[in-house]
């Protein structure tokens, strides 16, 4: 089975050809709170830099994102923490 950051890495490269991509699982930092999962893939950050992000407001960057990544992988994890960037 696919590890989720493995999927979303993959699924952001092939969206948004990203010159930078870094997809983090934070879940085991939020062990305790709400949404936390055994085993992690519950939380994550992500850093991506990709020029088709080049003005757009950040609203607009996230649900980008949000919608590369569908509504399968969104229902999966609980919190996605993003910081997007065109350079």
């Amino acid at each position: 089975m696919q590890r989720m950051s493995d999927q979303i890495e993959k699924t952001l490269i092939k969206s948004f050809n990203p010159i930078k991509l870094k997809v983090f699982d934070v879940s085991e930092s939020h062990r305790g709170h709400s949404g936390f999962q055994e085993g992690g893939e519950s939380h994550f950050e992500v850093e991506i830099i990709a020029s088709c992000f080049l003005g757009m407001r950040r609203l607009d960057q996230h649900r980008a994102i949000h919608k590369a990544l569908g509504p399968d992988v969104m229902k999966k994890i609980h919190a996605l923490a993003l910081n997007v960037s065109s350079d």
